[in-house]
């Protein structure tokens, strides 16, 4: 439990140390009160007139870094801890794509559905090998047309192989992605262990058919699956329907809401060019995590700095006396 703001200690009972630093303040307050009256009531003497006196600001100046000495070295005792990130050594992502027909909207060249099997396959290309990746399709339904693994190949070769199909639905593809993950590996070093999971999930439109996707984003959320959605594509995308044009611009709002739900991020990209940055960017965010380390050595080091500071102060005092 933290009992100093901003800081967490792997020892904290030994925190009860710092009850000592008020009492030596109070001491060291006290005698110099003490020292002071003395000296007033004794008067000026011949001593005063030979031995100039004490360079009273340097002493306290001393003392304070003592304290400050004493007040580092005790919470490096309680062994401070602090978050890094760092890569992640086994993970499950779940890239979800969108291949409805809005897909074929040439906002993005060549259309949209291309741009993002190029971007996909570099994204998986990309993620650490330790990594199982597994691809998820949907248009009116879902399918996990490559189950969790680490043979790289078999994913790219299955994006490649994308087609457009009619409808959408997103939730659909959710609850899919999250069945995949059932059929993860179990881990040969540790096979209890809880491996995270992450859905990348990229779609241009809004959901059509099937079940609704904010309960799709709560059941993801349950299992403690962020959901990462791409809203992908323009406002003035259109496909050909029957000889005339119909808009499929990109809706962005039930992306928006499916990953604040799951606890995600949402993203949005207009292009190829930014495609590719939202993929890089999402790498970076799956690939690390948040854990706590010792930091004593941090405080250990300023508690040295501030005693030597001391030490220094104190010797230029007694440096003055024959």
């Amino acid at each position: 439990m933290p009992l100093i703001p901003l800081l967490q200690f792997l020892e904290p009972n030994r925190l009860w140390l710092l009850l000592l630093i008020p009492a030596l303040v109070g001491g060291y307050v006290l005698l110099s009160r003490r020292r002071a009256s003395k000296r007033r009531s004794m008067g000026r003497t011949m001593f005063d007139l030979v031995i100039p006196k004490d360079r009273v600001w340097v002493r306290h100046v001393a003392v304070g870094l003592s304290i400050l000495s004493l007040l580092t070295l005790t919470l490096a005792f309680a062994k401070p801890k602090d978050e890094v990130l760092e890569d992640r050594q086994r993970a499950t992502i779940v890239v979800t794509i969108d291949v409805s027909l809005s897909m074929e909207a040439t906002d993005v060249e060549p259309n949209r559905l291309e741009a993002a099997k190029t971007a996909a396959s570099a994204f998986v290309t990309g993620l650490p090998t330790e990594f199982n990746v597994s691809l998820v399709s949907f248009a009116g339904t879902a399918t996990t047309l490559v189950p969790p693994t680490l043979d790289r190949g078999a994913v790219t070769a299955a994006i490649e192989a994308l087609q457009p199909q009619p409808s959408t639905a997103i939730g659909e593809g959710i609850y899919t992605s999250l069945a995949a993950l059932s059929q993860v590996p179990p881990d040969p070093d540790d096979p209890t262990a809880d491996v995270p999971a992450r859905i990348v999930l990229l779609s241009d439109g809004k959901t059509q058919v099937g079940r609704a996707s904010d309960q799709a984003a709560r059941a993801s959320r349950d299992q403690n699956v962020p959901i990462y959605t791409i809203a992908y594509g323009t406002e003035d995308g259109y496909i050909q329907v029957g000889g005339r044009r119909e808009p499929v611009p990109v809706d962005r709002v039930e992306l928006q809401r499916v990953a604040k739900i799951s606890g995600g991020q949402a993203y949005t990209a207009e292009s190829a060019g930014q495609l590719d940055e939202v993929y890089k960017d999402i790498g970076r965010s799956v690939g690390k995590e948040k854990v706590d380390r010792e930091v004593t050595s941090r405080y250990a080091g300023f508690g040295l700095a501030f005693a030597i500071l001391a030490a220094l102060g104190m010797i230029s005092l007694g440096a003055r006396w024959p």
